[in-house]
């Protein structure tokens, strides 16, 4: 059974008084999950807007929220996410770019400046209230309206190297990703006791994953605004949970927070993903509290990931793969390729293709990705960066993942950064950022360059590294790399010191 008909089912026969989501310790039943469900599809019904048609929804981390998209994919129209974490004329202009026949969001975003007139300028504001309640905010929808038959999702990328792109999801690819990921029902029950958290945010491809995963398996549903720690913690001891998803920058505040190993303990595993994971990070982990850290590997345009770690597999490979981003999962194959296009050999740096279901051109057809890797002779992957961020220094490439690790071997570097800046006369140049470890004297420039002349090609070194407080960073917690240039540039700006 897929999404849209696990959605369906779900909306139509869980039990009115079963637990659904919990959201800031209150409970919605499905009844209240139902309800909701049921008013949007009537407005969209009598809107005349059916099946395949483009329904707008700046999406939050609310009980509302979700049960608003469960309504879109159970009735095979097509959510386009927009993300009300932008600033005002930001969303505006994204709503106004996407020419949307409905938009369906809370409240307090609609009130904001411009918002409102953006989106009754093209169609109708469905305002959803806390209480899961639909009312229409303004506007009228046009008379012919764009339709994108077969997607369930537009779903808007992190947007680290440049501005937000949207990827066309198929249900196929939802489907598929689901699978690949274990996250399917067992046997024919429709609910499940057990609980599962979403912190990442929905309108991310994170956060949307690990909802759905909790919809097509039955499980209650924890649903947190954003990571913040205390909350997170209380929400394991209180749950009991096994299992939870974390960003690298969430488990690095783990451990800098000391959490007693006791309010954790619940916990049997720890997945991450989003952003690369340093395997210091997650060894320091596995070393302080004995859960392990499953790194998994995948992108927006696969709808989630195609390779990880598992638990036999940490249990037998770790000490010897640590650092590496996992194996296969099933029904996704893997190669690396060279700028030709042909196979390269085993443990080789190259091109990392796939081939999966979970791709936009289904499983008979490798799709060449913007990551270096390698693949060894027991199959694991390697990530050597991505192709598109080498920085072209005056005819030499500079991969900035090479830079950064550099820098991080430096005691009081928390976490490096590195984006290619514009130069007249060379093309690009590097430029770093590093975030000091916090209770540490933060690293000279002097030092970091120096060490950086040690273990780096010349072309290699940073024309400017800037030591920051904390580095910038997308929703989804990696770091941003068009924030980082412009702090760049405007440093560079400012005045010279006598």
């Amino acid at each position: 059974m897929g999404i849209r008909d696990r959605l369906s089912r779900l909306l139509a026969e869980a039990p009115a008084a079963a637990e659904a989501i919990e959201h800031e310790e209150v409970w919605w039943t499905w009844g209240s999950v139902q309800a909701t469900a049921a008013a949007v599809a009537r407005d969209l019904q009598a809107a005349g807007l059916g099946e395949d048609a483009r329904v707008g929804v700046v999406l939050e981390n609310r009980p509302e929220h979700v049960a608003a998209v469960a309504a879109l994919i159970a009735s095979g129209r097509c959510v386009v996410m927009l993300s009300p974490l932008q600033p005002a004329a930001r969303l505006a202009a994204d709503i106004a770019r996407c020419e949307l026949p409905v938009v369906i969001s809370g409240g307090e975003v609609l009130s904001r400046a411009g918002v409102l007139d953006a989106v009754t300028a093209s169609g109708l504001a469905l305002r959803l209230d806390l209480d899961g309640s639909v009312h229409t905010a303004g506007g009228t929808v046009p008379a012919e309206s764009s339709t994108n038959p077969g997607v369930a999702v537009e779903m808007l990328t992190s947007g680290t190297t440049g501005a937000p792109k949207r990827i066309h999801l198929r249900v196929e690819q939802l489907d598929q990703a689901l699978a690949s990921g274990g996250q399917l029902p067992k046997g024919d029950r429709l609910l499940s006791r057990s609980a599962s958290l979403v912190s990442a945010p929905m309108v991310h491809i994170g956060g949307l994953w690990r909802a759905l995963a909790c919809l097509a398996t039955g499980r209650r549903m924890i649903l947190m605004p954003k990571f913040v720690l205390e909350q997170w913690v209380r929400v394991v001891e209180r749950h009991q949970l096994r299992a939870v998803s974390l960003v690298p920058a969430a488990i690095r505040t783990v451990l800098d927070a000391e959490v007693p190993a006791e309010r954790l303990a619940s916990l049997q595993v720890v997945t991450s993903g989003t952003a690369p994971c340093p395997k210091e990070l997650a060894d320091r982990f596995f070393r302080s509290y004995g859960i392990p850290v499953l790194m998994t590997y995948g992108a927006t345009e696969f709808a989630g990931a195609v390779a990880g770690w598992t638990l036999p597999l940490h249990e037998k490979w770790w000490d010897t793969k640590a650092g590496s981003a996992g194996r296969a999962f099933a029904g996704v194959e893997l190669r690396v390729t060279g700028e030709d296009g042909a196979e390269l050999p085993i443990g080789e740096s190259g091109r990392l293709e796939v081939r999966t279901a979970q791709t936009a051109q289904g499983d008979t057809i490798w799709v060449r990705t913007s990551d270096l890797a390698r693949i060894d002779a027991d199959g694991f992957v390697w990530i050597d960066g991505r192709a598109d961020d080498t920085i072209i220094r005056g005819g030499f490439k500079v991969q900035p993942d090479t830079v950064k690790r550099v820098l991080e071997t430096h005691a009081a570097v928390r976490e490096a950064a590195v984006a290619g800046l514009p130069d007249t006369r060379l093309g690009q140049v590097p430029v770093a950022a590093v975030e000091a470890e916090p209770g540490s004297t933060p690293p000279a420039v002097a030092e970091l360059i120096a060490l950086c002349r040690e273990h780096l090609l010349p072309y290699e070194v940073p024309a400017h590294i800037l030591v920051l407080d904390e580095l910038p960073r997308t929703p989804s917690s990696k770091v941003s790399r068009v924030d980082l240039l412009d702090i760049v540039r405007a440093r560079l700006a400012e005045p010279t010191k006598a």
